[in-house]
């Protein structure tokens, strides 16, 4: 007992909490050295915290200068965790070329599978989970020009390179990704797991051209419906054809930069039902997800037929 009551003291000890919480805000800031400084700390008092220990990994990857030190932290994260997850995070794109990243793949495909049951295609898990992180190469210095625009008003030049090789990993995803349509087929959830069949879906709607969207959006409802596919996407992406069109988003999940700089959605067809629709293909209420989602307060008043 008493063993137990010191364990749960360190758990808890404000030292720990203190370095994690400082870690992650000087993480959202763009200070990632002094992160990689916090969660070192925290590290120290707790090796044994997986969600720390990985947050440190991903936070030097993101440094691009210590692989080595990267991959230490993350071998450690890793030794209890059975999830796809890392095969997909864009923090650690830097890790990617690397040789050592092919044994990351293996030793967590074959620890899923054991944990959860064999996949039908785990080769066609790989390839769709390394285009999810490849598909969202950049988001974190991306996210930091989108704040650098809500406090000066003004885009950082530094964006525009970025934008422009996100880009191109997307144009380069889709070709692989319509080649891997003709050689395997459509990416269901049984057979190729929920995470990695959701990467086709994001390489859709992050594609420029709405006719391409237009061309699968039918078979990712069908998917959907079937408990075969992301529906959170499917709503994502027919909203995105709709306002991109100029008419009314049916589910709410497409934003923009109102005058103040800070994001709300685009006007919702029929607003008082859009509850009502969401929950028809298993969405939360969007006042819950637009809270979550991008602190905004959603007000109208729902109804049912």
């Amino acid at each position: 007992m008493k063993k137990l009551i010191i364990t749960v003291l360190i758990a808890l000890s404000p030292g720990l909490l203190k370095a994690q919480s400082e870690g992650d805000q000087l993480r959202q800031e763009g200070n990632l050295l002094g992160a990689v400084k916090a969660y070192k700390e925290a590290f120290l008092q707790k090796p044994e915290d997986q969600k720390n220990t990985y947050r440190l990994a991903s936070t030097i990857a993101l440094l691009y200068q210590m692989p080595d030190s990267a991959y230490h932290y993350l071998n450690i994260a890793l030794e209890t965790d059975s999830s796809l997850w890392v095969l997909a995070d864009t923090d650690m794109i830097s890790l990617k070329e690397d040789p050592r990243w092919k044994d990351i793949e293996e030793q967590q495909l074959r620890k899923y599978q054991l944990a959860h049951g064999p996949l039908k295609d785990p080769e066609y898990a790989r390839e769709l989970l390394s285009m999810i992180g490849d598909d969202q190469a950049l988001d974190y210095y991306i996210d930091m020009a989108k704040g650098y625009f809500a406090k000066n008003g003004t885009v950082p030049h530094w964006y525009y390179p970025l934008g422009k090789m996100k880009y191109d990993i997307a144009a380069g995803n889709f070709e692989r990704l319509q080649q891997l349509l003709q050689e395997k087929g459509w990416p269901d959830y049984s057979k190729v797991g929920k995470l990695a069949a959701d990467a086709l879906l994001l390489a859709i709607n992050h594609h420029e051209s709405d006719a391409v969207r237009e061309m699968f959006v039918d078979r990712i409802k069908e998917a959907c419906l079937a408990g075969e596919g992301s529906c959170m996407e499917y709503a994502k992406i027919q909203d995105r054809i709709l306002v991109n069109k100029g008419e009314l988003q049916v589910y709410g999940m497409q934003f923009r930069y109102g005058k103040d700089r800070k994001l709300e959605p685009f006007p919702v067809e029929n607003p008082e039902y859009v509850d009502q629709r969401r929950k028809a293909i298993g969405l939360e209420p969007l006042k819950v997800y637009l809270k979550r989602k991008i602190d905004f307060d959603w007000t109208v008043e729902q109804k049912n037929d």
